[in-house]
């Protein structure tokens, strides 16, 4: 996908809203809480691959339409820009579960700048909206080439903690899963 800059020469901000947060993968020079307005952070993406697999998926965060979202921003400067985006499409592209955007981010340091993240592909096959105990379920038993849902979104409610971003309805459905786990690990003891 090409920048909508003309200028090859320019830095560029990342959107991150979920495991980019806590694991970018990337150098860059600088990060700020930053929000994006239009789409929202929700659990609806079943993972076959990360954190799940084909017979036991798992679930992980998509950008979805509407709402805004409070994530981190991260500026790639421009001769890192480039290879941040093919690692980014090779990371996150793997089914296609999600297009690339070109977005307006809001820094917290009161700048609007322009930025790049993926917003989920409603007509993929992996979308899914699902009630929270539903989502709970498939938190808990999701395990995958990157390790488990449950710890992909314990690992995301920390660092939303830690920038003073509340999402009650990720850390219900984390406490739940937590729940399930810990019975299914009893049961099976």
């Amino acid at each position: 996908m090409k920048r909508p800059a003309s200028d090859p020469s320019l830095d560029l901000w990342i959107f991150a809203y979920g495991s980019l947060m806590w694991d970018p993968g990337f150098v860059y020079v600088e990060d700020q809480p930053g929000t994006l307005f239009g789409f929202h952070r929700c659990l609806c993406v079943r993972s076959t691959i990360y954190r799940g697999a084909p017979e036991n998926p798992g679930l992980v965060l998509g950008l979805d339409r509407g709402g805004s979202c409070r994530g981190r921003a991260f500026r790639v400067a421009a001769e890192h820009v480039n290879a941040t985006l093919a690692y980014l499409d090779e990371r996150e592209q793997v089914t296609k579960v999600y297009c690339q955007r070109f977005v307006k981010i809001k820094l917290a340091d009161g700048r609007t700048v322009n930025g790049y993240t993926f917003v989920v592909r409603r007509e993929h096959e992996q979308y899914t909206r699902l009630s929270l105990d539903e989502q709970a379920r498939l938190v808990a038993q999701g395990a995958g080439l990157r390790g488990t849902a449950l710890d992909y979104l314990a690992n995301t409610v920390e660092h939303l903690d830690a920038l003073g971003i509340p999402e009650t309805r990720l850390r219900r459905v984390l406490e739940m899963a937590q729940t399930i786990s810990s019975l299914t690990s009893t049961t099976l003891a």
